[in-house]
């Protein structure tokens, strides 16, 4: 079972994604703090560079296309998928969002949480919300075929969608919907983004200190000694701060992938995940092992954090 507790604790509003599940020897628990008093959904706090962040706010006000963002659970999809939403709020916007849960309530935003058990599902919902003259759709997920489908028929007929997708990186997304069965060309005319997204620590200020990396660990982000010669790295040596644990607070990692005429030929010919991932490279994208790097070297976290998050690509 799935539910939500709100909780005002301290004069903050607290919720709890609660999730149980029957055991031999008990109920196993699990739950999610969600603190909304601390979760910020201004697009310039949630750890954009000045590039990337000018990315996103054009791809806001496109009139039609869909942006996806992708990540697992916990990597922080919801709050950037809802920054951008916050940012596109004005009185003269309709929005509409179908999500499962509602993860935060905004004003202005029409919020509609799905409930499969009586029907109200992502792809019923979708069909629904176009019959409401919507000028922005946020869809809480991409699931299934019909899900997808809906998502690029509300493209085609003049809406942006906003969803997620549960892949590695952005150039695994295009193949994960064809698999799916969107038919590449379809994809090519609908998608305009993927943002792939991770969630690291950010390594404690207070009892932060400098270090000279082994070459084995350097070896993990395939690094070489002369790689990060002049570098300086930093780990947390853990304080009453931070509890004894080296790190405060996190940080996001960014990835994203803005379709191309030279990615959608390669889409159109079947072209592999790396194929595209290589492309896009070379277009100047920044994977999510880049952007990690790029926060170790400004002792923003560690190499261990980063190791832990991303992917040689």
């Amino acid at each position: 079972q799935d539910g939500r507790i709100e909780l005002n604790i301290a004069g903050r509003p607290v919720d709890l994604r609660v999730s149980t599940l029957p055991t031999m020897y008990g109920e196993s628990v699990v739950m999610r703090v969600l603190d909304r008093g601390q979760v910020s959904l201004d697009l310039e706090q949630i750890g954009l560079r000045s590039k990337d962040l000018e990315i996103i706010r054009k791809l806001i006000l496109k009139p039609n296309g869909i942006i996806l963002v992708t990540g697992p659970t916990g990597s922080g999809k919801t709050t950037t998928l809802y920054s951008c939403l916050n940012e596109a709020n004005d009185p003269m916007t309709k929005i509409i969002t179908t999500e499962d849960p509602v993860e935060y309530n905004i004003d202005g935003i029409v919020q509609i949480p799905i409930n499969e058990d009586i029907g109200v599902t992502y792809a019923a919902c979708l069909r629904a919300i176009l019959r409401q003259d919507p000028d922005k759709i946020l869809v809480g997920e991409i699931r299934d075929l019909e899900t997808a489908q809906i998502a690029v028929e509300a493209s085609l007929t003049g809406h942006i969608v906003f969803s997620t997708l549960h892949t590695n990186d952005a150039p695994s997304s295009v193949i994960r919907l064809v698999d799916l069965g969107i038919e590449a060309f379809l994809l090519t005319a609908t998608v305009e983004a993927v943002v792939a997204q991770r969630l690291v620590r950010r390594v404690c200020s207070e009892c932060k200190e400098e270090f000279e990396p082994t070459d084995e660990v350097l070896m993990e982000l395939e690094l070489t000694r002369s790689d990060v010669q002049g570098r300086t790295f930093f780990y947390g040596k853990g304080c009453k701060v931070c509890n004894g644990s080296g790190y405060k607070g996190r940080i996001a990692l960014f990835e994203i992938m803005m379709m191309s005429d030279r990615l959608r030929d390669l889409i159109m010919d079947g072209a592999s995940t790396q194929e595209i991932q290589n492309a896009a490279r070379e277009e100047g994208m920044q994977t999510l092992r880049d952007a990690g790097l790029i926060h170790i070297y400004d002792g923003v976290t560690t190499i261990e954090e980063v190791v832990k998050e991303t992917i040689v690509s």
